[in-house]
C-alpha cells in the first residue's frame, strides 16, 4: 500500500523548489489538519520545517526528502504547537526537534489526535507525542551548510501563542506557519485578531520576502501578507458592530456577509475568530484562554450541526 495520499482524495501534494536547495511540501487542498512543509538541503544533512497530521502523510513527505537527497533530515523545526505541524516529528528518527518552548507546551496540553465530534474521523495512523526538546524565547540561527536561517518567535499571540517564522534572508525566502493561509480562512481562535495584524504588519511585511510559503495553500508572494491582515481587520470590524448589537458571536457570524471572503474554505472559522475578538473586545489580553468548546461548538452549528470535514 503507498503511503501517498488518495488520489480521490483531496490531490497529490507537490515538491516545489523554491530556491536553489529550499524546497516546499505543498499539500492540496489546505483545509483542516492538511499543512504544508518544506525543507533545506545541505551536504550533511537537511533541515525540516515542520511535520505533518498523520502517520501516511508525514511518511509520503519523508519520501519527497529521499527523492531529493540521500541525507538524512538532521533538524525539524516547528513553527507553532498545533497536530498538523508536530503530529509526525516522531518519524524523523534522530533529527533535532527544535520550536519555541510554548511550542513544547503547547503540543504536550494538546496531546495526542482526536477527531469527532468536532472533526469529521481521521486515520492518524501511528502517532506518539515528540514535542520539541531543544527550545528558544526569542529564536536561534541555523545553518545549512552556509545559508543563514533565521528561527524567530514573532513577539505576541496571532495564530497561537508561540509562532515562529523560518526566514532565510540571503534569498528572500520566508517559511511562516499558519500566520498565513493561501486560500483559506485564518484561524485566530488560539491567538489573538489584533496580535495577527500587529505581526503581518510589523514582523512579516517589513522582512521583504519575495517567496512566501505558507501554513497552508499555494506558494505565495508578499502580497498574501495583505490579504490575510485584511482579513483580520475585517473580523475585527465585525466584532465590533455585532457585540455593540447584542448579537452572540455565532449570530454576529449567521448575520455576516463575508464578501470577497465568502470563496475562503473552511468558513465555520469566522465563528471561532468572532468568540477571539468579542474576547479582545472585553479586554482579554492576546492569547489568554477562551472557553474553546463553546467556540468549536458554535462553529459546528454554523456548520449545520456537521462535524467540521477533515480530508487529512
Amino acid at each position: 500500500m503507498s503511503d501517498a495520499p488518495d488520489r480521490d482524495g483531496p490531490g497529490d501534494p507537490r515538491l516545489e523548489e523554491v530556491s536553489d536547495g529550499i524546497f516546499a511540501y505543498v499539500q492540496p487542498d489546505g483545509t483542516w489538519w492538511i499543512n504544508n512543509t518544506g525543507f533545506l538541503t545541505g551536504a550533511r544533512g537537511v533541515t525540516s520545517v515542520d511535520s505533518c497530521s498523520t502517520e501516511r502523510r508525514t511518511r509520503a513527505y519523508l519520501e519527497a526528502i529521499r527523492s531529493v537527497t540521500p541525507r538524512p533530515v538532521r533538524t525539524l523545526v516547528n513553527t507553532h504547537h498545533h497536530g498538523d505541524h508536530t503530529f509526525g516529528n516522531h518519524l524523523f528518527s534522530g533529527a533535532t526537534v527544535v520550536g519555541h518552548e510554548e511550542t513544547r507546551a503547547g503540543a504536550l496540553a494538546w496531546g495526542m489526535p482526536f477527531d469527532e465530534p468536532y472533526w469529521t474521523k481521521t486515520d492518524w495512523g501511528r502517532v506518539e507525542l515528540e514535542p520539541p526538546f531543544l527550545t528558544y524565547t526569542d529564536g536561534v540561527t541555523l545553518w545549512a551548510d552556509d545559508l543563514r536561517c533565521e528561527v524567530r518567535h514573532v513577539g505576541t499571540p496571532a495564530h497561537t501563542t508561540n509562532d515562529s517564522i523560518v526566514w532565510i534572508p540571503e534569498r528572500r525566502v520566508l517559511f511562516c506557519g499558519d500566520l498565513l493561509f493561501n486560500g483559506g480562512t485564518p484561524f485566530l481562535m488560539q491567538g489573538s485578531v489584533a496580535g495577527a495584524i500587529a505581526v503581518l504588519t510589523g514582523v512579516l511585511a517589513p522582512l521583504g520576502a519575495e517567496t512566501i510559503v505558507p501554513g497552508h495553500g499555494p506558494v505565495a508572494g508578499p502580497e498574501l501578507i495583505g490579504r490575510v491582515a485584511a482579513y483580520a481587520g475585517f473580523v475585527q470590524e465585525t466584532a465590533a458592530e455585532a457585540k455593540a448589537a447584542g448579537l452572540t458571536p455565532l449570530e454576529a457570524a449567521r448575520e455576516a456577509d463575508l464578501g470577497e471572503y465568502a470563496e475562503l474554505t473552511d468558513p465555520e472559522r469566522i465563528v471561532g475568530n468572532l468568540h477571539r475578538a468579542y474576547a479582545e473586545l472585553d479586554g482579554l489580553e492576546p492569547g489568554a484562554p477562551i472557553d474553546l468548546v463553546t467556540a468549536l461548538d458554535d462553529m459546528i452549528a454554523y456548520n449545520g450541526g456537521r462535524p467540521l470535514t477533515c480530508r487529512a
